[in-house]
């Protein structure tokens, strides 16, 4: 298709058309349309669920490569899932089979393939504790490569594919998920286990856990609603800042000398024990610079039920949301000096 339209295929609803739009339902079609574009050279935008994108007012001069493949084979504990499956089905039939390990990331939007790119995250879990292997396309040796889950460099939304964006195309995603008989993985995040009324570290059927991260993820406009326009989003736009001890000592003087001497931020340790680095919450940062949910006056204002995520209340342009996104990014770098990084995909575009 030429010329054609991206917003649609997006969860924010805004940006440009395409040049091209090439539909792939298979991994053939995925590497012979991705090696074409290498060999001519034309520019290549990868489009799953777009749930993690935001292309810019004046489109994408190339061709945009949309991933339809399908396929979920569950063989005992292991799970293959092609690129091109909704991330939020997968999970539903996992728990469906009684296993264990990605319960808690239900209702996220997307794709499959997009995970270990961005080592999705929600409610106390990682795509890259229960990640085996990625099959990818790799552009540089134009081959099927296979690589284990120490060789994705997973770390807080990061991964080696996001770190190389240009080389890899996620193909398939092979998962080990954990027999519990019936039951979750142990709880990790505070939230979650007083919804679900346990102490963190305990087990609670999966569906339970399902339906409560559902609950919670819908409470806050995360969970896609054609009608809720909070949900007319990327979810979280900002990630979590992680800081070192030094700056998290200056973090604490700011923030104390801003909002009085009995503040105590919200934050978690970071990275692997004994690197003293510490996680903010962004949210609690967006809020606290002033930045409170609904803020906003035209089509891009900040969710009424999350701080976290910016959203298109109809007829916004990707430019209003970015100026929205900075004025939240300034704002915040004003009141605390820390700086929030955007968590989506930006063409053609950036902060």
């Amino acid at each position: 298709m030429e010329k054609a339209p991206l917003a649609p295929l997006t969860t924010f609803r805004v940006g440009g058309p395409a040049h091209r739009l090439i539909t792939a339902a298979s991994d053939a079609d995925v590497i012979a349309a991705v090696a074409a574009a290498d060999t001519t050279g034309a520019p290549l935008l990868i489009v799953g669920g777009g749930s993690n994108l935001v292309v810019g007012d004046r489109g994408f001069e190339g061709t945009a490569l949309r991933i339809a493949t399908r396929g979920v084979t569950l063989d005992g504990t292991s799970l293959e899932v092609a690129a091109g499956e909704t991330w939020s089905d997968v999970v539903a039939r996992t728990v469906a089979a009684d296993l264990a390990g990605i319960e808690c990331l239900a209702g996220i939007p997307g794709s499959a393939g997009a995970t270990p790119i961005q080592n999705v995250g929600a409610y106390g879990q990682e795509v890259s504790t229960t990640i085996t292997e990625v099959v990818a396309y790799d552009r540089r040796t134009r081959e099927t490569v296979t690589l284990a889950n120490d060789a994705c460099a997973f770390s807080y939304r990061h991964s080696r594919f996001k770190a190389e964006p240009h080389r890899y195309v996620v193909l398939r995603v092979r998962f080990g998920l954990e027999d519990a008989g019936g039951l979750s993985a142990p709880v990790k995040y505070a939230e979650t286990a007083r919804a679900l009324g346990v102490e963190p570290g305990d087990r609670v059927p999966l569906e339970k856990a399902r339906e409560t991260v559902l609950a919670l993820r819908a409470g806050k406009g995360m969970v896609l609603d054609e009608a809720d326009h909070d949900t007319w989003s990327a979810g979280s736009f900002f990630t979590n800042p992680i800081l070192t001890a030094p700056e998290h000592a200056a973090f604490l003087v700011r923030a104390k000398e801003r909002l009085g001497q009995d503040t105590a931020p919200p934050s978690y340790p970071a990275g692997e024990a004994g690197q003293g680095l510490t996680k903010l919450s962004a949210a609690w940062l967006i809020d606290k610079a002033g930045f409170t949910k609904g803020y906003g006056s035209g089509p891009a204002r900040i969710s009424t039920k999350h701080t976290l995520a910016l959203t298109n209340r109809g007829g916004a342009t990707a430019e209003d949301l970015l100026a929205l996104a900075r004025e939240v990014r300034d704002g915040v770098h004003a009141a605390f000096g820390v700086t929030l990084v955007n968590e989506p995909v930006l063409v053609g575009v950036s902060l």
